[in-house]
């Protein structure tokens, strides 16, 4: 089934580049020739506080571009084919986010729910682990920590 372009391919964008309203709205216009039962769309948000509890004043994300780029691709490609979905894609920002801002966007969709919900699952926890991304969490007291995932 073919799927047409989208105008963000997958991967890493500095956070003005990305507009999520376009797409949402390209995912959502895709008719996938009628063979989609199931479409799913995660956003990762910045928290307002870390995992010790420590009040979050905002997160600064660097990446290696050309190799994540080319990573998350490698992930939504073997997703899409181990999962057997219509499509699969990774879009991640980089930059400076304040507490409540998006910073990553997973879409899914497949012909179950079942297939759909485990693949968006291994979609996050690759993306978390395996492209070359480094968050940096800035607390309110000026104190910082670089983060593991």
């Amino acid at each position: 089934m073919e799927v047409r372009s989208f105008k963000y391919k997958v991967g890493v964008y500095e956070k003005d580049e990305l507009d999520l309203s376009t797409l949402f709205q390209e995912f959502l216009n895709q008719s996938f020739n009628g063979e989609v039962g199931a479409t799913l769309i995660f956003i990762g948000r910045v928290k307002s506080l870390s995992k010790e509890n420590v009040k979050v004043s905002h997160l600064e994300i660097e990446a290696y571009k050309e190799y994540a780029d080319r990573t998350i691709s490698n992930i939504c490609r073997e997703v899409k084919e181990k999962y057997s979905l219509s499509y699969a894609g990774i879009w991640h920002l980089i930059g400076r986010f304040e507490v409540g801002e998006p910073l990553v966007v997973v879409l899914a969709a497949g012909r179950s729910r079942e297939e759909v919900f485990n693949a968006l699952r291994e979609l996050v926890e690759r993306y978390k682990k395996e492209p070359p991304l480094f968050k940096k969490e800035v607390y309110i007291d000026g104190s910082y920590s670089w983060l593991e995932e």
